[in-house]
C-alpha cells in the first residue's frame, strides 16, 4: 500500500471536500482517501501520481507543482514501458538505414554524419508508423496518426543521438555489429528515460 499527498488549490467548502472525495475514490487502485480543504492524502495500490493529480484537476481543483518528484515507482515503470515502444519504433529506422548503406548500397560512399542523420529521421517516421499501427486499436487512422506525431519530438530525437553518437564512438562510422547492439541499445533507453519520466510525472504525457 502507498500514500500520495497532496496540496489543493481551490477548495472553500465542505461541498467540494465531498466533490475531491468522489472524484479520487473514483480511480481504479485507490482504497481510501482523507480530504481537507486544501489537502488530500490517498492510499493505493500502484497508481501513478499523474493519475490521481488528474483526478484532483478533473475535479476542478489545482495541484501546485511542488507535487512533483522524482519517487514514483508507478510512473517510473510506466515511463520505462513508454520509453520502450519508442526505442523499438525508433530502432527499426535507425537500424535499417544503417545496415542499408553497410551491407547493400556498398558502392556509395556517404559521409558518416549525413548517414547518421539519415538513420535519425528514419528512425522517427518508424517510430511514428508504429504508434500509429498501436493506436488504430483505439482510435481511427487519422486520429492515431495525429496522436503519434504529436509524441515528444524531444525524446526520439535524443534517443536518435544517444544511440548513433554510442555507435561511432565505438566503431569510428555507421557501422553495425553484434557488440555495438547492446550499448547502442542501453544508451537509447536510459538517455531519454528522465525526461520521459518528468513529462509524464507532470503533464500526464507520455512519449509513446
Amino acid at each position: 500500500m502507498e500514500t500520495a499527498t497532496f496540496e489543493v488549490g481551490g477548495m472553500s467548502c465542505q461541498g467540494c471536500v465531498a466533490n475531491l472525495t468522489s472524484a479520487l475514490q473514483s480511480v481504479e487502485g485507490v482504497s481510501s482517501v482523507e480530504v481537507e480543504i486544501g489537502s488530500a492524502v490517498v492510499h493505493h495500490e500502484d497508481v501513478a501520481d499523474a493519475a490521481l493529480s488528474g483526478a484532483i484537476t478533473g475535479a476542478g481543483f489545482t495541484v501546485p507543482e511542488s507535487n512533483f518528484n522524482w519517487g514514483d515507482r508507478a510512473v517510473w515503470k510506466q515511463s520505462a514501458h513508454n520509453t520502450k515502444w519508442c526505442l523499438v519504433g525508433c530502432s527499426i529506422g535507425d537500424f535499417g538505414t544503417i545496415a542499408f548503406f553497410q551491407f547493400i548500397l556498398t558502392d556509395v560512399s556517404w559521409p558518416t554524419m549525413n548517414i547518421m542523420l539519415l538513420a535519425m529521421f528514419n528512425g522517427l517516421m518508424t517510430s511514428i508508423a508504429l504508434e500509429t499501427f498501436i493506436l488504430t486499436k483505439q482510435m481511427t487512422v487519422s486520429q492515431a496518426f495525429r496522436t503519434a506525431c504529436g509524441m515528444s519530438l524531444i525524446s526520439m530525437l535524443s534517443m536518435e543521438a544517444a544511440m548513433n553518437i554510442v555507435d561511432v564512438l565505438i566503431t569510428g562510422g555507421a557501422m553495425l555489429a553484434w557488440y555495438t547492439l547492446p550499448p547502442m541499445l542501453l544508451a537509447g533507453f536510459l538517455t531519454p528515460w528522465p525526461y520521459n519520466y518528468w513529462r509524464l510525472k507532470k503533464f500526464d504525457k507520455g512519449c509513446c
